[in-house]
């Protein structure tokens, strides 16, 4: 796993695409119970180098119902998005993960990642790649039908700030689903 995650550091397939250069974002151990694979770092996690070090972070480690400590134990918890670097900014945001990551790397990390027992897909990338088109018309339809996916994923909206419009709009989100999160974390991380 170590020489795993150090090949993945040091990738630089797409760095000419990369506004910022590139800088892998991962974390994993063969221990962990719980894989997150997110969109791609943004800015902050770029500079850190630390996976959700960022207020979208923030809300799924409260969605979660985990603490900072456990939620950075790589023994407990992966971390891969589906591109691995800072993707660039696009119109309404940061641009789509680079496509390269996902075919390179995923496999590979899975494999190594021996004990996983939950994997939360976040947003609507990790769920097209993982759901192989069992996904619902939508993000809203598939994050509603959660329970169709479980247990093997849970499926859930970014957690980004500028995502609080649509949890106004589906209030159910937080109401339902959260409580079922935690309760799911919490049982595997006993």
């Amino acid at each position: 796993m170590k020489t795993l995650l150090s090949e993945i550091r040091n990738c630089d397939v797409c760095k000419e695409f990369l506004p910022l250069g590139p800088r892998p974002i991962v974390a994993g151990h063969s221990h962990a119970k719980i894989l997150i694979i997110g969109h791609a770092p943004g800015t902050k996690v770029h500079k850190t180098g630390i996976p959700w070090d960022d207020q979208s972070g923030k809300q799924l480690r409260k969605w979660m119902g985990i603490s900072v400590e456990d939620f950075y134990d790589e023994t407990k918890v992966a971390q891969m998005p589906m591109g691995f670097c800072y993707p660039g900014k696009g119109k309404s945001g940061d641009l789509p993960p680079r496509k390269e990551c996902a075919p390179l790397w995923h496999n590979k990390m899975l494999k190594s990642l021996k004990n996983i027992e939950l994997t939360i897909l976040i947003g609507q990338y990790s769920q097209r790649h993982y759901l192989e088109g069992k996904m619902e018309r939508n993000l809203t339809e598939t994050v509603r039908n959660y329970q169709n996916y479980l247990p093997q994923f849970f499926v859930i909206p970014h957690p980004s700030p500028r995502n609080r419009f649509w949890l106004r709009k589906n209030p159910w989100f937080e109401e339902e689903m959260v409580p079922d999160l935690k309760t799911i974390v919490e049982n595997l991380l006993d």
